[in-house]
């Protein structure tokens, strides 16, 4: 199988700046997605560095087997998964996000879901929350990576934009007093929009639902020709890699 190819180094080089990794340390806002015309998409780091909410715990539910979080953040999702006796992994370009999700107690790797990663074609579930599905600005690439993660009966569990909107644009991390990252590319999409690609990326869409105006839909691949063996034994040698290191 082909690897889908990465997005641009922005992208990765965005979640690294002081604005995000402040948010993070002090578990508070403010902190935006700036469009290029000056629009401003608040971002909601109080609620991401608190445990998981009821809205989470819908989507937790859902989860079977070894769990992948692409875009991890703060690690409330991969630490709640982890008490809940899910073997889960989470990964992040920010190296803030992953040393919180660490100190979670949750098993986190610095890493772009573009690059390299344990457990590939044999992971049960994978999750894109908090609008994370915009990762890379392009959701049918992200999708088509994400489906040569999942094992042949894995299942992706994402959230859409509580808006029907379907963007692709140029943003910039901005704490709202001058403080900003570098542009890089940002996708938007709602429901109606987000399922309507993945059906015609392959997906089926076994379930839509909304918990407290987040809309979410559990979607798998209609066909694969990924691997069977579980992606437990990657996560457990990851979190073994991490003790060690």
């Amino acid at each position: 199988m082909t690897t889908t190819s990465p997005p641009p180094d922005a992208d990765r080089i965005a979640w690294h700046t002081d604005p995000y990794a402040d948010a993070l340390r002090t578990g508070r806002g403010p902190l935006f997605l700036r469009r290029t015309d000056g629009w401003l998409l608040p971002l909601e780091v109080e609620r991401w560095c608190a445990g998981a909410d009821a809205a989470d715990m819908t989507v937790l539910g859902r989860c079977t087997g070894a769990v992948l979080d692409i875009g991890c953040g703060p690690g409330r999702l991969v630490a709640a998964l982890a008490r809940h006796g899910h073997p889960a992994l989470g990964i992040d370009t920010a190296p803030a996000a992953v040393r919180r999700t660490r100190r979670l107690g949750g098993a986190a790797l610095c890493r772009s879901v573009f690059e390299p990663l344990p457990g590939e074609g044999r992971w049960d579930s994978a999750l894109l929350l908090d609008g994370n599905v915009g990762i890379g600005g392009d959701p049918d690439l992200l999708l088509a990576r994400v489906a040569e993660l999942l094992g042949p009966k894995g299942v992706l569990l994402v959230e859409a934009a509580p808006a029907e909107v379907e963007e692709c644009v140029e943003v910039s991390l901005d704490d709202g007093n001058g403080g900003s990252g570098p542009t890089f590319r940002w996708a938007r999409i709602g429901a109606e929009a987000l399922r309507n690609r993945a059906k015609a990326a392959g997906w089926q869409v076994v379930e839509e639902w909304s918990a407290y105006g987040r809309p979410f839909l559990s979607l798998r691949p209609s066909c694969s020709a990924q691997g069977t063996r579980s992606a437990t034994a990657a996560v457990a040698a990851s979190s073994s890699a991490q003790l060690r290191g």
